[in-house]
């Protein structure tokens, strides 16, 4: 079997195994938050956008979207999903070269957790900088909650849209990381690969000293882009914060 770099292969099935069909709620929670912003909200940010799919959302709903993503792979389906309007840039986070000022940027399906707590905080200031005063930062990120179910449930295996794959997760509670291997055994089209990846478990006191230091104010942190609160049963938490007036 092939081992390939994270995200080169599997963003040929991502959007058939990995993601399932949320991006239009997760973009009509949004749309809902922002449309109570009196200065209004056209021009979001979206960070490791992907294939695509909630840009495409937020796009069918009005509002001007650029994208970056660390993986040329998953750019180029977004490229043929988005078309040639929608500005899409291969960035790795925290460098941020994107130019223009925000209304609002966004992160989803864990994005934020591939980053080591450094990295994040870096990246919060960083998207700070792209953001004018009283704008959105939205994301989501995997729990404690997660954490403690991906150790009950370290192997996934299963079957969709004719491909056969094997997710494998061992997770350091110490370090809070988690390292997972994600297999394709049986592909659709082309050759078996596994794809490794990196992920950390932010605590929830590390993620507020990195939007305070970074000029944040946290206005919710919410079950699963809905507007009920996080318990003990939650496993993505979305974070909401607005940059503070300078």
């Amino acid at each position: 079997m092939r081992h390939v770099e994270a995200y080169s292969q599997l963003a040929g099935v991502y959007d058939e195994i990995v993601v399932d069909p949320c991006h239009g709620r997760w973009a009509s929670f949004l749309h809902e938050l922002w449309s109570a912003d009196p200065e209004g909200v056209r021009s979001v940010l979206d960070l490791g956008c992907g294939t695509g799919l909630l840009a495409g959302e937020l796009v069918a709903r009005g509002y001007r979207v650029v994208g970056v993503d660390a993986s040329g792979a998953m750019l180029a389906l977004a490229r043929e999903r988005l078309g040639p309007d929608v500005a899409l840039s291969r960035m790795t986070l925290p460098g941020l070269t994107v130019e223009g000022v925000f209304d609002a940027a966004v992160c989803t399906f864990d994005g934020f957790n591939y980053l080591t707590p450094d990295e994040l905080r870096a990246t919060m200031a960083a998207v700070a900088l792209r953001l004018r005063p009283a704008g959105w930062l939205v994301f989501d990120l995997h729990t404690d909650g997660m954490m403690d179910f991906t150790i009950s449930n370290s192997v996934v295996a299963g079957e969709s849209a004719g491909n056969g794959f094997v997710i494998s997760s061992t997770v350091d509670s110490d370090a809070r990381t988690c390292d997972t291997t994600i297999e394709l055994t049986r592909p659709r089209a082309g050759d078996s690969f596994s794809e490794q990846h990196r992920q950390y478990f932010h605590t929830d006191a590390d993620v507020r000293a990195s939007l305070q230091a970074a000029g944040y104010a946290v206005t919710a942190v919410g079950e699963e882009y809905t507007h009920e609160p996080v318990d003990a049963s939650t496993l993505r938490a979305t974070w909401t914060a607005r940059r503070r007036p300078i």
